[in-house]
């Protein structure tokens, strides 16, 4: 077996020749020895796969306290639990001293402690029954205790597969029973096992001159932030930015306010880059950049209100910037709706890219795109608190702004905010972060209301805001540990962004509303109605 690195004072015991005989009845075993509220616990060695500092950790929603969140192991989704929290033990600050130990458990698990002692080689007679240990210590989860030659110092072994079951039962039956099955995420044809509908469309909607417009769905490949350097490029036209680089491609930035024709704007953090794909040739394609004044809403709207622009608006500029127009709110609300390909000068992009650059990014380009429409999916990733989520973007239907004030509604579940009237029906609202225990805040410009569909019914849930939408190819995406109890697998997948130092935990739409709360929802649409 080859030799566990550990990063703590460690001696290895002296090689001594056994015979045979000598070698069944040797019962000595290894030991990791670390301190945590002043008492001192040992693990197995063969089962330690590592000792590290304690890293930055994603917070999991509705998850055992022992459960400190998610973390990033050289590209591995790693749980940490908190041994305190595990065993009731007073809690603690972290500190220079803090460790994890990264036990193997069919899947990586960090246990932090407060710091490490030693490793020590113990023989079957220095290990006695756990019955006089402490009581304030759970017998039930240790294998017994190492007492030392002065007869005074204790260190109690944990049995780590029942110390993690106790409070993740899912997590002790995948190490008893095997890696068991792993459901795949959902995809965008295959929604709650629903194919996707034939007379709708998803629309990315944004803001420019304080007009709002909008490119299909299908045409953005993912919405990022203004970069911070843009290189500009001689001789181009007024309305190229300039270009800048999107994970090693070179990406042409291009004003839609100077595209149009409106009145210049100092360019700030409020800017979003949609990126849409553009078609060049039978297979080729090029991602160019669309700055907008700041991105709005996913849309997904019935394809009737959606007509082809009128022949008296003629086309901007012969290019065919508007294809159709979205109408809204009973024709309150107008969005005009792109098309990427013929809004610009072939010509021009390929020369932002080069000749040789502009056919290595072709190439790239068509190949990124076969990926992405094979091995990607989108998702809509918005925050709560310090922590980012995703959603398929097929499942949203809709994110408007928080109204100043919701109905409240009498006798309504206590999960239940209040009520909205959107377009003519009833959608009970959601508060998100009190749905998973999170700090509440008062209400801000930034947070937003996104409407999911889940069973049927649409529901709206309150987010601190909505950052993008985005490709997350799915090589990227792991599915969520099971350790974070009953009510934590609303978590289903983790894309871990190891290049970005970012994880967006990925929620599975139909965990968001228990089955009572989907009756009580249903009697809460009822009674309004009424």
């Amino acid at each position: 077996m080859a030799k566990t690195k550990l990063s703590v004072e460690a001696a290895d015991p002296p090689a001594v020749s056994r015979t045979p005989e000598e070698h069944e009845h040797d019962t000595s075993r290894q030991f990791v020895i670390f301190h945590s509220a002043g008492e001192m616990f040992a693990v197995p060695l063969a089962e330690v796969k590592e000792i590290i500092r304690v890293p930055d950790v994603v917070r999991m929603p509705l998850s055992p306290p022992a459960l400190l969140g998610l973390a990033n192991l050289r590209g591995t989704v790693l749980p940490v639990l908190d041994l305190r929290r595990l065993f009731n033990l007073p809690a603690v600050e972290v500190d220079d001293a803090s460790r994890v130990v990264v036990l193997d458990q069919g899947q990586p698990v960090g246990l932090m402690v407060d710091r490490m002692a030693n490793v020590v080689t113990v023989d079957a007679d220095r290990v006695e029954p756990v019955d006089r240990v402490k009581a304030t210590i759970d017998t039930d989860l240790l294998t017994g205790m190492i007492k030392d030659a002065d007869g005074k110092t204790i260190v109690m072994i944990i049995d780590v597969a029942r110390t993690i079951g106790r409070d993740f039962a899912a997590a002790a039956a995948r190490v008893a029973g095997g890696q068991g099955e792993v459901v795949p995420l959902a995809t965008e044809r295959d929604v709650a096992g629903q194919p996707e509908v034939a007379d709708e469309e998803q629309l990315v909607s944004f803001m420019v001159d304080g007009q709002e417009y909008a490119f299909p769905i299908g045409e953005v490949q993912e919405i990022v932030q203004l970069p911070a350097a843009i290189t500009p490029v001689p001789g181009a036209p007024g309305h190229v930015l300039g270009v800048t680089t999107l994970r090693s491609r070179i990406l042409p930035l291009v004003s839609l306010r100077a595209l149009f024709g409106f009145d210049d704007q100092a360019l700030s953090e409020a800017n979003k880059v949609v990126v849409v794909s553009v078609a060049d040739g039978a297979h080729d394609r090029i991602s160019v950049g669309v700055v907008m004044d700041m991105v709005k809403a996913v849309l997904r709207v019935n394809r009737a209100l959606v007509e082809p622009v009128p022949a008296t608006l003629g086309q901007s500029g012969g290019h065919g910037d508007i294809r159709a127009i979205c109408r809204l709110d009973e024709g309150r609300r107008l969005v005009s709706v792109l098309g990427a390909n013929g809004m610009f000068d072939l010509d021009v992009l390929r020369g932002l890219h080069g000749d040789e650059a502009a056919a290595a990014t072709t190439t790239q380009e068509d190949g990124f795109m076969a990926i992405e429409i094979v091995d990607d999916a989108q998702f809509v990733v918005f925050r709560l608190m310090d922590e980012e989520y995703g959603v398929p973007v097929e499942a949203v239907r809709e994110i408007v702004r928080v109204p100043d004030q919701l109905t409240r509604v009498p006798r309504a579940p206590d999960f239940v905010e209040g009520v909205i009237n959107l377009r003519g029906t009833v959608l009970p609202v959601i508060d998100q972060r009190r749905r998973f225990g999170l700090d509440e805040v008062e209400r801000s410009d930034r947070q937003r209301i996104m409407v999911f569909t889940i069973d049927g019914r649409d529901t709206g849930f309150i987010v601190d805001s909505v950052s993008e939408v985005r490709r997350i190819a799915t090589a990227a995406i792991s599915p969520a540990p099971e350790l974070s109890g009953e009510r934590g697998r609303v978590v289903q997948g983790v894309a871990n962004l190891h290049e970005q130092r970012r994880m967006i935990l990925l929620l599975d739409m139909n965990c968001l509303v228990e089955p009572d709360e989907d009756e009580a929802l249903s009697h809460l649409e009822e009674r309004w109605a009424a």
